[in-house]
């Protein structure tokens, strides 16, 4: 049996001349069903193989949240680009979970969790970087060349990911992530709870920490808003900003007075994202 007789399709719209699908499956490496969303241009329907921009979403969100409010596919489609959108964590009624909305379901992380309960499921790098992938690759008409973005506890991920892996991925960019999760109470929590007491070991999952000491390089985009109401205690961009220049990493990081958290942030400045991102997959 082949890896897309494993998925199974729960929806399907037309956008912008290409299709908006949302799949289930078994994933092995989480231990649970899992959800995932992708929006397929209309290159594909010539016989195209696209790039594939990945966008890892915040704390509370699913695969849905993104592709329901950003109006990524009319750019998606001019540019020839799948996005795909994976759920924020390992669900189900056995999964491990916590009262907070920062830990558990619907708050992963990108980790993988090595201590208990959450090691038995939540599994998040593993998934983003190699499971899905794979799925992804395997079931539609897509190239190999990645890129890979992301809003808040999603940002996060994203750059975490793309300065461990850069050759996996053409560029990263973010919305308003967490750059310094080591020194902030979201991070600290969910650091705690998946990975341990011992923070040498949260290092390794922290963009500021791993921008500092990176030596292959991709291009990084983040665009942060300035009335974010999470920007000081949380988000800390003058840490990630400090280590680029440290490193003479190449990252472009943008203030905009006036914007939040929310999705009307990054719907206003999702084009110009994907635009960055197309500039590197086609090279």
């Amino acid at each position: 049996m082949t890896i897309d007789h494993l998925i199974e399709n729960v929806s399907v719209n037309k956008s912008f001349g290409g299709w908006q699908k949302q799949y289930s499956h078994q994933s092995t490496v989480l231990n649970c069903a899992m959800r995932f969303a992708i929006y397929l241009p209309p290159q594909v329907s010539s016989g195209v193989k696209v790039p594939v921009l990945y966008w890892l979403s915040g704390l509370t969100c699913t695969d849905e949240n993104f592709m329901h409010k950003a109006g990524v596919q009319r750019i998606a489609a001019e540019l020839g680009i799948a996005i795909v959108a994976p759920d924020t964590s390992p669900r189900g009624e056995d999964v491990a979970n916590d009262e907070g909305y920062d830990l558990g379901q619907g708050a992963g992380f990108y980790v993988n969790a090595t201590q208990a309960p959450w090691n038995r499921h939540y599994q998040m790098y593993d998934y983003v970087v190699n499971e899905l992938p794979a799925i992804i690759e395997a079931s539609f008409p897509v190239s190999n060349k990645r890129a890979i973005s992301g809003h808040s506890m999603g940002g996060h991920g994203a750059l975490t990911i793309g300065l461990l892996n850069p050759e996996r991925y053409s560029s990263m960019s973010a919305f308003s992530p967490i750059c310094n999760p080591i020194n902030v109470p979201w991070g600290k929590k969910a650091f705690t709870a998946y990975l341990g007491k011992d923070q040498a070991t949260w290092q390794n999952h922290d963009a500021s920490e791993l921008m500092r000491i990176a030596s292959n390089f991709i291009p990084a985009k983040v665009d942060q808003g300035g009335a974010d109401d999470f920007l000081e205690q949380q988000l800390k961009p003058e840490t990630l900003e400090a280590a680029a220049k440290i490193n003479n990493y190449p990252l472009t990081l943008a203030i905009h007075e006036g914007y939040d958290h929310s999705y009307y942030f990054i719907a206003s400045f999702i084009e110009e994202h994907v635009r960055f991102h197309a500039a590197h997959l086609n090279t």
